[in-house]
């Protein structure tokens, strides 16, 4: 056997495995993509009125990022089992999982509300740092621009608390029908919701048909009634079809009752512990990251916001790698095909890696352009934010590969090796490093916020230690159904 053709079929796919890659990959990425796009123009109409705005909105959703983040980790562990008990055709595993999502749902419901409810002004102050070091005219207009981006945060948070509930319902719902291979739903159930709140936020936000716009709390109100609409259609088409073709048998009956066999409670909750850690301490990692950079002012936190807004497009090709990921290698593993689970998780990285290096070309190429979009930033903002853009295309294929690690040792039910993959690293290395050069350098934040990055580079190394020596290849069903 030549040397490419060994390459080629230990790298590379048949036409078979592309078509179940993308038949799982697509829908993910056409929902994601249109959700972050739909962001980009919410972003862009909450900036029309007003930088403050958009960094009070901006910085809300930094605490709101924390808790969808809680609730996919806290989900996560169930998620594995249930990948592997419909790779073992163990419909009653399948809704047992889908039972512990649902309580895990409710229980962080109830404490990030009363979390981001009670201490939401304190959590806004550790974001907004007003520059005093200009003139009194200068530090006048800072302290100004500060006040007026608090309130605007207050007043986004006071309403968004109502979406809380069906956000952790809608993702019960969609993290099981995936697993089961259902994507379309999800997906076409998405991409309502956000042409929703694409819709309300145009008719909310601004002055219409002689009625004044109310601005933030208009973009929460788009937002709070696009999350209903999307669990709207889920329910509706769900339980519609169960009850008139027999679908999604899994799911038939499981409200009647929320017991869940005590082994199996046992095992999710000591993977899933580990992930809901992984995803908190994540979280708060990036937030701590955000606020570190925003001791530079809050030209900064304008520039952040464009950055994240803007990249979180480009990646949408590689995070929704982590769904294919998770299901094939789930799959595999839990039909004991451990060389097939082997060779999907090798193959899939590359296609990625792949599909990123694209992606990551195109933003630099337009990375000087698309800040342009937010008029009412100021010139610095937007320059700021075309540097920090070409740094995030310069990483994300490193990115595209520790993020495809996680979901492959996540999908072996190696939630405490993921905990210390990810939430460890964050903390032992991105988190301190930049705020020791932020507060105790006078390097230019720009730097700083590329060394921060090539941090990654760390955790590549142990990522590919670990896929190496497959520690992740387990069937952890199969003591379930003995």
């Amino acid at each position: 056997m030549s040397f490419w053709k060994r390459i080629k079929d230990k790298y590379l796919g048949d036409r078979a495995f592309y078509s179940a890659v993308l038949a799982l990959f697509i829908p993910i990425v056409i929902q994601n993509g249109i959700s972050s796009f739909v962001n980009l123009l919410d972003n862009l109409m909450v900036g029309s009125v007003g930088e403050a705005q958009m960094n009070g909105v901006s910085i809300s959703n930094q605490l709101f990022f924390v808790f969808n983040l809680c609730i996919f980790g806290g989900m996560s562990g169930a998620g594995i089992f249930a990948a592997q008990f419909f790779g073992a055709k163990d419909e009653k595993g399948v809704k047992d999982c889908f039972r512990f999502m649902l309580i895990v749902g409710l229980a962080i419901c109830l404490a990030g509300a009363f979390v981001i409810g009670v201490f939401g002004p304190n959590l806004l102050d550790m974001f907004i740092n007003p520059d005093l070091s200009g003139s009194e005219e200068a530090i006048a207009l800072e302290l100004e621009k500060a006040a007026h981006t608090k309130t605007a945060g207050l007043e986004y948070i006071a309403i968004i608390l109502l979406g809380l509930a069906p956000f952790a319902l809608t993702n019960a719902y969609a993290s099981t029908l995936r697993v089961a291979g259902e994507t379309k739903l999800p997906m076409y159930a998405g991409i309502a919701g956000v042409f929703t709140n694409l819709a309300l936020n145009w008719l909310l936000i601004f002055d219409h048909f002689g009625h004044k716009g109310l601005g933030v709390q208009g973009a929460a109100i788009a937002t709070v009634i696009s999350r209903y609409v999307e669990l709207g259609i889920i329910l509706f088409v769900v339980y519609r079809r169960m009850r008139k073709a027999g679908s999604y048998s899994f799911l038939k009956g499981a409200y009647r009752h929320f017991t869940i066999p005590a082994k199996l409670f046992k095992d999710i909750f000591i993977r899933s512990i580990p992930l809901l850690a992984n995803e908190l301490l994540w979280s708060l990692g990036m937030t701590f990251l955000t606020r570190h950079y925003s001791l530079r002012g809050l030209t900064m936190v304008n520039a952040m916001t464009i950055t994240s807004t803007i990249s979180n497009l480009f990646n949408v090709l590689v995070f929704s790698m982590g769904t294919a990921v998770s299901v094939m290698v789930g799959k595999s593993l839990g039909a004991n095909d451990m060389e097939g689970a082997k060779s999907n998780a090798r193959k899939i990285i590359v296609f990625c890696e792949m599909i990123c290096l694209v992606t990551c070309t195109v933003l630099i190429l337009l990375s000087g352009t698309l800040p342009l979009a937010y008029t009412k930033s100021s010139p610095e903002a937007k320059k700021l934010a075309a540097s920090l853009l070409r740094s995030t295309a310069l990483v994300m294929p490193l990115n595209a590969f520790t993020h495809c690690t996680y979901f492959t040792l996540r999908a072996g039910g190696k939630t405490l090796i993921t905990f210390l993959f990810d939430s460890v690293y964050t903390w032992v290395l991105p988190v301190p490093l930049s705020l020791i050069l932020v507060k105790y350098t006078d390097l230019h934040i720009v730097t700083i916020f590329e060394l921060v990055q090539l941090m990654e580079v760390v955790k590549v190394t142990v990522g590919y230690i670990l896929l190496k020596k497959g520690i992740w290849i387990n069937n952890i069903v199969s003591d379930q159904e003995a």
